[in-house]
């Protein structure tokens, strides 16, 4: 126990000194995240006057180099050189920095200046060689996006001109603002400032949204620009863009801001780069500013309905602690209230105040609001949000009046479908259940309405299922016989949740037999009339995705071509609000969901037991399964499931994610979902979301590269971007199949180009590859030797074998497999790595048996090892004299003189023999053994 105590203490009186070697260790073993650590904690504790400052800011700014946070090394680096302006590592560091983040001219000065200092030095010459053709080409350049730059001006802001020639400039303006010299041409004219004074007044459609636009190619990747352009326009004119019912506009100004929090955090737009904490401290009040005003236009009267979702889908996105960390502010600034504000809102109840909202807008709360207390990261902060909550939920009720109760009941539903905890202790506050069946009693169709939606979320599991519904299924099926559509499905909707509580258990049926499949007709005719809008439909899919856990309903719906149209359809309307009851549904259909794992002894336990026994329904069958997956694939499933694939909820992209993994889990149906996008969709729902689901689509996008040329499935960078999510799946967690699948598909994508192969080996994807190279299993052994193989044709991976390790130590091993392919993968490699490194020709020569293994390739009766194997000979003679003796000093050399006397029958059998000729000419060329035409002379004699 001693140590665990002293460790802290010693942590904490480290010096700056300690903290420092310590770093340089960690920088020396590869962890950068360490060494960082180390050195900034040194900067903190050392004094201002300490001379060492600056040696802990020249080791940080090489580790900001390594980590590629260049605008960090950049600050670093300036900062050493406030205090001595020549020191050599600072510019020299600096240089690289500025280099690599284009800002060219800068680099070239500090390399002017590191010369002035260093003439001499070898690694400055280059490097200011290629500054300088860097710059005289950036000015070249610049001169021609002047010019370009003063064309756009001379139509676009001259609102006279014609419509055609603005626009065309408006989308010259876009190109222009792509490139790093143009964006910054069109920032020193003034672009921005020029762009706020047209959209004050313009009209032209096309314009504007290019305009927008570009403000958001300017900002892109730039925290410079896009502190200017939040300082010249200012946040509110900014967030104002989004106040407009048109989905490009809304989109466009969407992306705007999203770009311009992700340039200012050092985050990717995509989501798939966490915020560089440097860089958020360093642009902590620009980013405070946007988000504090998109918190308090959350529930603005003024907005429109549309740029009110993209609101709360920005805050969404950027508050959680993997983001900016903005979860708290959130909840200080009141913002949890404001939310609540949106989720209580009714079409029932307009007046003067009321805020415009889409059929979407509370789908997309109840997921914010999920998402921002699952970030509550401890019981505290979790009470906090739950008081907020409460505290709304007071000052509504405060009156008797019934537009409190039924805000009320909307928000608590809205609670439901986000962070369920969270409604529910709301739901179990004292009077809130009871009213809400007194509202679901009434005769007002606004109650009737709200309060059924209510007890449907509330009934989110089969215990509260059955506690909550037994006390109102009385209710719901007075409801299902109003006149009113609305009231109807929305009671169907909760008889389908109780019809549901069997689950997929054959013996379980909570109501009389035939009575699912009267619920499921009754939810069909919602669906596919067409006299009955949107919504109601939805309701209506909603029911389905509970009673389709009856595999006799699974088999009805899958026939019933009409219904599986609307249903899909539906999906495609990009409306958030059908995600869950479209993909449940899907899931249901797809069988994708978890099973328990059934151990034959535990059956009969339980049989001696007594207790019930879940039973399979015999329409899951696999063939009944197979069928289910093929008809949906060919009625378009794919393209419906790309459309939802874009919400933000993570439990609702797992479930998408399952069933696409369950379509290409069937090779004949892969080219389908190509086809219809899948693999774009993959990717992203590979890279984003709850981790089973990350997993899922990470085992679809395997499956697909293994069975697709990867060029055509994943084209241009796309092949780049499934290599992350496909060596996840090489985790111990991982069943061995997907460890499998991940193998062969890696593979692939190795064999596809040098591009992708450095970007294996760039995601640290070699340890994890070779690990399997050393399982028990054969078919894992074969599949990791196989990609190794391809990996082989890579510089950096020639350079990795060539280190202080035993990689070329089990090639060597693994030629002498019994499985033929993993030997054949195995010399292979071998042969690839010893024709371009002498190097690795000798480590091959380290290994105690590698003879014996030269004798099996060489020896092999396929001769596609031998082939290899001979390769290798040649390659090993070749390198190198003393490597070409130790060679020739066994009985290779016999083995090589009757391989050239083989019938020449096979075009490989040809190769052998033209190569094992060869082996024996260079033996000859090293004067090792006598050329051929000179053999036999001393027996002449």
């Amino acid at each position: 126990m001693v140590p665990r105590l002293l460790a802290p203490i010693m942590v904490e009186m480290a010096t700056p000194q300690q903290l420092k070697e310590d770093g340089n260790k960690k920088f020396k073993d590869g962890d950068f995240d360490g060494a960082l650590a180390s050195y900034t904690k040194a900067l903190e504790i050392s004094a201002s006057d300490d001379k060492d400052r600056c040696v802990y800011l020249k080791n940080r700014a090489a580790v900001h180099l390594k980590k590629e946070n260049y605008e960090a090394a950049v600050a670093d680096c300036s900062e050493v050189l406030e205090q001595t302006p020549s020191d050599p590592k600072a510019l020299f560091r600096r240089c690289q920095a500025l280099e690599a983040l284009g800002r060219v001219q800068e680099a070239y000065r500090d390399a002017r200046h590191l010369h002035n200092e260093q003439p001499d030095s070898r690694e400055v010459q280059p490097l200011l060689a290629r500054l300088y053709a860097a710059v005289q080409k950036q000015m070249e350049d610049m001169a021609q996006v002047k010019n370009k730059v003063q064309n756009t001006y001379k139509y676009l802001f001259d609102v006279t001109m014609d419509k055609q020639k603005r626009e065309d400039s408006a989308n010259n303006m876009l190109v222009l603002a792509k490139e790093r010299a143009g964006a910054e041409a069109l920032m020193a004219e003034g672009v921005h400032l020029k762009i706020m004074q047209l959209l004050k007044s313009e009209t032209n459609h096309e314009v504007e949204l290019s305009c927008i636009r570009a403000l958001g190619q300017l900002c892109l990747n730039s925290d410079t620009r896009s502190r200017q352009v939040l300082r010249d326009l200012g946040v509110p004119w900014l967030v104002e863009l989004l106040n407009s019912n048109d989905g490009d506009r809304v989109n466009s100004a969407q992306y705007l801001l999203q770009v311009i929090l992700s340039a200012l955090a050092g985050m990717d737009v995509k989501g798939e780069k966490r915020a560089n904490a440097d860089l958020l401290r360093a642009n902590k009040r620009e980013v405070d500013s946007v988000m504090a005003v998109l918190t308090v236009t959350t529930n603005s009267s003024a907005m429109s309905a549309r740029g009110r979702d993209a609101v709360i889908e920005l805050l969404l996105k950027n508050c959680p602690y993997m983001a900016l960390n903005w979860t708290e502010n959130v909840l200080q600034s009141g913002g949890i209230q404001r939310l609540m504000e949106v989720a209580s809102e009714m079409d029932g109840y307009r007046h003067e105040s009321s805020m415009n909202i889409t059929a979407s807008t509370r789908t997309t709360v109840a997921v914010c609001l999920s998402k921002l207390y699952e970030d509550m990261y401890h019981d505290q902060a979790k009470q906090r949000f739950a008081d907020a909550v409460e505290d709304f939920v007071k000052s509504k009720l405060v009156t008797p009046d019934i537009e409190g109760k039924v805000r009320v009941t909307s928000a608590i539903t809205c609670l439901l479908l986000g962070p369920i905890d969270l409604g529910n202790k709301m739901l179990a506050k004292e009077g809130i259940l009871e009213m809400m069946l007194v509202m679901a009693n009434t005769d007002d169709l606004l109650q009737q309405r709200v309060a059924c939606e209510a007890l449907i979320a509330a009934a989110s599991k089969k215990d509260k299922c059955k506690s909550i519904l037994t006390q109102g299924v009385d209710i719901l099926k007075r409801l299902y016989q109003s006149k009113n559509d609305s009231i109807r499905v929305r009671a169907l909707v909760g008889l389908c949740k109780v019809g549901s509580l069997g689950g997929t258990d054959a013996l379980v049926r909570p109501f009389a037999d035939g009575s699912t499949m009267k619920l499921a007709e009754a939810c069909r005719r919602f669906l596919v009339n067409p006299a009955k809008d949107k919504d109601l439909r939805k309701w209506a899919t909603e029911g389905l995705s509970y009673l389709t856990l009856d595999a006799e309903v699974k088999e009805k719906l899958i026939e019933d071509r009409p219904a599986l149209h609307a249903m899909l359809e539906l999906a495609k309307s990009g409306d958030h609000s059908v995600v869950y009851g479209v993909v449940t549904t899907l899931v249901n259909l797809t069988n994708s969901y978890d099973t328990q794992e059934v151990i034959p002894e535990m059956i009969e336990l339980a049989k001696f037991a007594k207790q019930h026994i879940p039973e399979e329904h015999e329409l899951d069958d696999e063939d009944f399964v197979i069928k289910r997956h093929e008809v949906l694939c060919h009625e378009g499933v794919t393209s419906a499931l790309v459309a939802l694939s874009k919400t933000e909820s993570q439990n609702s992209r797992e479930l998408i994610a399952r069933v696409f993994n369950a379509l290409c889990k069937h090779q004949q149906l892969r080219g389908m979902v190509v086809q219809q996008g899948g693999a774009r969709a993959l990717i992203g729902l590979a890279l984003e979301g709850t981790k089973k689901g990350k997993q899922q689509a990470a085992q679809a996008l395997s499956r697909i590269a293994i069975t697709i040329d990867p060029a055509t499935a994943f084209p241009g960078q796309r092949a780049c971007e499934v290599i992350r999510p496909i060596l996840s799946l090489l985790h111990p967690e991982c069943q061995a199949l997907e460890n499998f699948e991940a193998l062969m598909a890696l593979c692939n994508l190795a064999g596809m180009n040098d591009t992708v192969r450095k970007r294996i080996i760039k995601e640290k994807g070699v340890p994890s590859i070779e690990s399997y190279m050393y399982e028990e299993h054969e078919m894992l052994r074969r599949a990791a030797t196989q990609c190794i193989c391809n990996l082989v044709c890579t510089e950096e991976y020639i350079k990795m074998m060539e280190g202080t390790n035993d990689r070329v130590k089990f090639l060597v091993l693994l030629v002498g497999e019994e499985d033929v392919d993993t030997s054949q993968a195995a010399a292979g490699a071998l042969a690839m790595a010893t024709s371009v490194s002498p190097t690795i020709c000798k480590k091959v020569l380290d290994v105690a048996s590698w003879h014996e293994m030269f004798r099996l390739m060489l020896a092999n009766p396929r001769e596609e090892i031998t082939l290899r194997g001979v390769a290798c000979t040649l390659n090993m003679l070749s390198a190198d004299k003393e490597v070409a003796e130790k060679i020739v000093e066994t009985d290779i050399t016999e083995i090589l003189m009757a391989l050239t006397k083989l019938p020449p029958e096979t075009d490989t059998r040809k190769k052998i023999i033209d190569y094992a000729e060869k082996c024996l000419a260079k033996a000859a060329e090293h004067k090792l053994i006598k050329p051929a035409d000179q053999a036999g002379s001393d027996d002449e004699e």
